[in-house]
């Protein structure tokens, strides 16, 4: 049906003398009609019975309403501030009580029932619009009476976009139409990439050619993973492994375009796996958000302070806190001044989720509800760095962010001579020279590793977490010690930030939930929320693990730029070489 030909609701008096003419016309009303007179006539007889005009009486009960309303709320948060039961009531809160339902029942009953009839009668609606569709527009609204304004009578017009994509490509290269409505204008998530892609290549004069456009869900990422789309680029994905790790196995893809990385990772996890696996612990579970706020001198922002780290007044902040998500829960909040400015970190579980919208919904709720208390504090931003997100920083090595595991493994002497192609004592030397005293020398801020952000981008990319927070979740420290009498190496990393999440995000996505899947974690846990985020963060570390043990085994035994020069660079088939490649980066 033509948009532009439809009929539209209007006021009563227009609907009366529309039913007149369609009456002339076509026979009597529809039963849409009727119903719509009743309705004006039952409120004017109930009109005529109130003792004030309707519009007055309206405006009582909708002021009446609104303020006990606000009355109830504002006792609430000063019972939670006192800790007085919320079910005793003074005589004043009473009242209010009785006069909220009373103009609740009046409103409900003056425009609720409306309500209803009206979606119950909007099927018989939309068959008198079918019926008019063959009408002419010009017979329709040509014979108004002449008490009625055809123009109040006839529909607004439509603006409508080109059938041809064509025309669209030209508005948008034109400038009449912007890019970034092309998928609220179009209804068309695919076509919409496709003008997008075209007109860009008009306008930039360059061709995209070599950029996939077909193959992908566009509908999938509309409002949530990716703006203005024109195509998807491709990153090969390999899977190291099998990892062994806390008594499970787990094939580990990696999506990654640099040579040797997976064939690193995986000669790791077969030097761990003939060795017994690796063992995990997480130490803590908890995203940050940190906004910063001002008072107006040092007295005020110290009252702040103490009042958030008054254990006192935690179950009130936490309670605030955790009306957000009925996953997010508050561990703490840690204040730190400079000046007059307060810092506050807020630390929360967040279940599956990677958890940055949610507790920044959690901080927003306690700034909201610390107004009451501080009215003069000026909320700054509700992210003041102190977080620290998508940052290296001290305060994420030292008290973590997001995930905080450990993963260690006893590599058996043997296993280091034949898989990994060296010896312990070189092993452990190389650790000390390189990850721990190289790294201090260079200032390195949770940098002691070889290259740990390697392992994290690809799993990152592969499972659809952020890859910014590669930044953070990359602290790493790799430590390496003799044991069993020197025969056997003990390898371990500790990693205070891995940010990651199985649901949300680019986790919903085709590709990067089926790779969650391959690894059992897809999803949020139905018995254990949350379970499924730690369990890819072990997963994480003992994936760099695997990597860390192998590339320091190849700069041990000086096979670093042979493996790269026939794995990374030749164009023979690797298929074809048995002997063990090396890692892609130090």
């Amino acid at each position: 049906m033509d948009p532009r030909r439809r009929s539209t609701k209007k006021p009563v008096v227009v609907v009366q003398s529309l039913d007149r003419l369609h009456h002339h016309h076509h026979g009597p009303p529809s039963s849409a009609a009727a119903a719509t007179h009743h309705q004006e006539d039952s409120h004017r007889r109930a009109s005529d019975a109130l003792p004030l005009p309707l519009y007055l009486t309206n405006a009582l009960f909708f002021t009446l309403f609104f303020s006990v309303v606000y009355f109830l709320l504002t006792r609430w948060r000063e019972k939670i501030r006192t800790s007085t039961p919320l079910h005793v009531l003074t005589f004043s809160e009473i009242l209010a009580v009785l006069a909220f339902l009373a103009s609740f029942v009046y409103l409900l009953g003056f425009f609720g029932i409306d309500f209803v009839q009206s979606l119950l009668l909007r099927p018989s609606l939309d068959e008198d619009e079918e019926e008019d569709v063959d009408l002419p527009v010009d017979a329709r609204f040509a014979a108004c009476p002449q008490s009625l304004d055809c123009a109040t009578a006839a529909p607004p017009p439509m603006e409508l976009l080109p059938q041809d994509d064509e025309e669209v490509v030209q508005s948008v290269v034109s400038g009449a139409l912007p890019s970034y409505s092309l998928e609220s204008k179009l209804g068309d998530c695919k076509r919409a990439a496709s003008i997008r892609r075209e007109a860009l290549q008009r306008i930039t004069g360059r061709s995209l050619t070599g950029l996939p456009l077909d193959g992908f869900d566009y509908d999938s990422i509309l409002g949530q993973c990716c703006e203005m789309p024109v195509g998807y680029v491709q990153i090969p994905v390999g899977i190291a492994g099998p990892l062994l790790l806390d008594g499970s196995e787990y094939s580990v893809p990696m999506a990654t375009t640099e040579g040797c990385l997976v064939a690193s990772t995986n000669r790791g996890c077969k030097a761990i796996h003939l060795s017994g696996g690796a063992n995990s612990v997480l130490l803590k579970d908890g995203m940050t958000r940190a906004p910063v706020v001002r008072l107006p001198n040092i007295e005020r922002a110290a009252q702040l302070k103490f009042y958030l780290e008054d254990p006192h007044n935690f179950d009130t902040v936490s309670m605030v806190f955790n009306k957000s998500s009925r996953f997010a829960r508050l561990q703490s909040a840690r204040c730190t001044m400079s000046g007059r400015s307060v810092y506050i970190r807020f630390c929360c579980s967040t279940g599956d989720a990677m958890g940055m919208n949610m507790v920044s919904k959690g901080v927003q709720n306690v700034l909201d509800f610390l107004q009451a208390d501080f009215p003069d504090m000026d909320v700054i931003a509700i992210s003041g760095n102190l977080c620290s997100d998508k940052k290296p920083a001290a305060v994420n090595w030292i008290e973590g962010r997001g995930k905080s595991v450990v993963c260690e493994a006893v590599i058996k002497g043997d296993v280091v001579k034949k898989v990994l192609k060296t010896s312990v004592k070189s092993l452990v030397e190389l650790n000390k020279d390189k990850n721990l005293v190289g790294s201090a020398m260079a200032g390195a801020l949770g940098g002691f590793n070889a290259h740990a952000s390697n392992i994290v981008s690809a799993v990152y990319l592969a499972t659809g977490q952020d890859p910014a927070q590669n930044v953070e979740s990359s602290h790493c420290i790799t430590l390496m010690e003799s044991t069993n009498e020197g025969q056997d190496l003990h390898v371990s990393v500790t990693m205070p930030c891995i940010e990651v999440g199985t649901v949300g995000g680019g986790t919903q996505l085709a590709s990067q939930s089926a790779c969650l899947n391959l690894l059992g974690v897809k999803g949020a846990h139905k018995e254990t929320p949350g379970a499924n985020a730690r369990r890819l963060a072990t997963i994480v570390a003992g994936s760099v693990l695997a990597g860390e043990l192998s590339l320091m085994s190849a700069l041990a035994a000086g096979q670093l730029v042979k493996s790269h020069m026939k794995y990374n660079r030749s164009s023979k088939d690797v298929t074809t070489h048995a002997a063990a490649p090396a890692a892609a980066s130090s």
